[in-house]
């Protein structure tokens, strides 16, 4: 079985971030940014923003590589231009998981329909916000990696909680791809995510449950 090597989306590795986010080079993808978005967002933007984050510390996400045990150093292209790995022969970047402190997260903070929880704990409380495997490598424990790999990520800066708002799939069916980024709860349960309870909100038409980690930084 390929290996799985999993580490933080810093600057260098921003072509492999464009390459699982937006590999078509659409103007107004997401990028991951919904919940970052101050009030009012120029949406075109999403991408150079990204690319911000990831120069910063903590970094916004994490990246998973298939393939090789140390991952690959990535293209430095710009927004909306993947470009392939330039390390290890026969490495691929597979996928990525974003997350972010509370604290940082503005339009959760203002959602009416996910628990937004109590100021004092922004700081502390990191949210997963979005899981993506690209095709062609799914369904090789890429995802799981991902999960285990930012929880000891955020714990290692500081987070005392994990929250996440993934889907509970209907008996027999799978939760269609358009919907899937933001998880389900068998995967984060795997990860030691407690259920705590439904929410108001959906993806694919499937209800968002809340659920929680607890950490011990370190």
């Amino acid at each position: 079985m390929a290996q799985i090597a999993v580490v933080p989306a810093t600057a260098d590795r921003f072509g492999d971030v464009a390459r699982v986010l937006n590999p078509t080079g659409r103007e107004q993808a997401c990028w991951c940014m919904h919940w970052r978005a101050p009030a009012k967002e120029d949406v075109t933007t999403r991408g150079t923003r990204l690319r911000e984050l990831t120069a910063r510390e903590p970094a916004p996400g994490m990246l998973a590589y298939l393939g090789g045990a140390d991952g690959a150093s990535a293209g430095t292209g710009e927004p909306g231009v993947g470009e392939p790995g330039t390390g290890e022969p026969g490495v691929e970047v597979a996928g990525w998981l974003g997350f972010s402190r509370r604290s940082d997260a503005g339009s959760l903070q203002r959602s009416r329909v996910l628990p937004v929880g109590e100021p004092e704990t922004w700081p502390t409380t990191w949210v997963f916000m979005c899981v993506t495997v690209r095709a062609g490598f799914r369904r090789q424990g890429v995802a799981q990696a991902l999960l285990d790999a930012g929880a000891d990520y955020a714990a290692g800066h500081g987070a005392t909680a994990l929250d996440a708002f993934p889907v509970e799939p209907e008996p027999g069916r799978r939760v269609p791809v358009s919907a899937a980024f933001v998880g389900t709860v068998g995967m984060f349960e795997r990860a030691g995510f407690d259920r705590l309870a439904p929410t108001g909100a959906t993806s694919g038409r499937l209800t968002r449950w809340h659920m929680r980690r607890e950490l011990t930084p370190g």
